[in-house]
């Protein structure tokens, strides 16, 4: 049997248990995530090594982002490890009485790894954790975004109410008009000329000078009929301003991070395939590459399923019976973006696509599913297919998918 090397990591530093084949403690003390005590580490690792002639198995507990100076350094030096998911190592660890500190947990870690058969860390591609790093700022741009506009919205309701209704609130037209004018004074202090050529320069679209005149005309009779709560200088008309700028900033940011990722993934086949099917863009290809991360690391679509969260978890004990549902233990994250991604091709019309064919399938059977029981399988179905042609390295091709289908 090999040394064992357990680690039980935390903020800044971790305790150490190193054990022999003979299931013995050698060692145990601390090792701070610093490049000296890192170093000290490796060069333990290599004495261990010419004395049993083989690597030794390290181990350790997923901690956020406390466990990842511990990844880096093992990944640097080429140690292969293991890394625990907290719950499995809380159950394998689990005894009638514990005596919980951070030496005994790395000392339990160490002895229940002579007991378990734990598998070896899967090590992506910088390139994954790049795209999952991206993916998780763009959401975050994406929460903000949605927080600024309720912001926003609260406070035009009562400087300028009628701007909502007459412009399209997600246009970059009304992010512009907003920082011009919040308030419908500012807006009458100007001529019907001068709010024309400023539509049509604050617009992306080709509009005509015949239609910025109207919509001009529009907005002023808005304005002159508006009763507003606040005045023109009230300082909510400024902070309605800085509003739609931050928007503004943040989704050309976001269209920045869109191109990043395709510029990525350019040439890698998980890109490729992703975006062979129907109601599949470059934003939700590139949020799923970042998610999923390499699928080369499931044995199988069972293991997919079970990350994305969406396994079935049933239970049954004597005459109690509870109705089967998702486990929802895996990836939140990546339910949602797939979740979305199934409702947008319910709502595309255009190519044909099988999962939408299998939805309708469920919808009309004798027995209808409910919407979101059918949502979910037609996500099994999808990531079943996907893994299948990621595995041998075809396209998607609705004629092709058909036989799968009906099976």
């Amino acid at each position: 049997m090999k040394h064992v090397i357990a680690l039980d990591v935390s903020k800044g530093k971790s305790t150490v248990a190193i054990y022999n084949g003979y299931k013995q403690c050698e060692f145990e003390g601390e090792l701070y995530h610093t490049r000296v005590d890192f170093e000290h580490l490796h060069q333990r690792i290599e004495e261990i090594k010419i004395l049993d002639g083989h690597a030794p198995e390290i181990v350790f507990e997923a901690t956020g982002i406390y466990s990842k100076p511990v990844e880096k350094f093992l990944r640097d030096y080429g140690h292969i490890y293991c890394r625990m998911n907290p719950l499995e190592a809380n159950q394998q660890m689990a005894s009638m009485r514990r005596y919980k500190t951070d030496i005994s947990d790395a000392h339990e870690l160490a002895k229940t790894h002579f007991k378990m058969e734990r598998e070896i860390t899967y090590v992506q591609d910088a390139y994954y954790d790049q795209m999952r790093a991206i993916t998780r700022y763009y959401d975050e741009i994406d929460g903000e975004i949605i927080l600024l506009r309720s912001r926003m919205h609260a406070i035009l309701h009562i400087s300028f109410p009628e701007l909502e209704q007459l412009l399209t609130p997600s246009s970059a037209l009304f992010l512009n008009f907003v920082q011009l004018y919040p308030h419908p004074a500012l807006l009458m202090a100007h001529s019907k000329t001068i709010i024309k050529n400023r539509l049509k320069s604050n617009t992306r679209k080709n509009l005509s000078l015949e239609r910025a005149e109207k919509k001009a005309i529009v907005l002023l009779e808005a304005a002159e009929n508006s009763y507003p709560a606040i005045e023109p200088t009230d300082i909510r008309c400024d902070q309605v301003r800085d509003y739609a700028r931050r928007i503004a900033d943040l989704l050309e940011k976001k269209d920045q991070l869109v191109k990043q990722m395709v510029e990525m993934s350019k040439g890698r086949k998980e890109y490729t395939v992703l975006r062979s099917f129907p109601g599949i863009g470059d934003t939700t290809a590139c949020r799923l590459i970042g998610e999923m991360g390499d699928l080369r690391r499931f044995k199988n679509a069972k293991q997919l399923n079970a990350y994305v969260g969406i396994d079935i978890m049933r239970y049954q004990s004597g005459n109690t019976q509870y109705h089967d549902r998702i486990n929802k233990r895996g990836n939140k994250k990546l339910r949602k973006i797939l979740y979305f991604m199934i409702c947008a091709m319910l709502m595309t019309k255009g190519k044909p696509n099988h999962f939408v064919d299998y939805y309708y399938k469920l919808k009309t059977q004798p027995q209808r599913k409910p919407h979101k029981v059918a949502i979910v399988a037609c996500i099994n179905k999808f990531l079943k297919v996907t893994f299948h042609l990621l595995k041998h390295d075809i396209l998607y091709d609705y004629e092709s998918a058909l036989p799968a289908q009906k099976s």
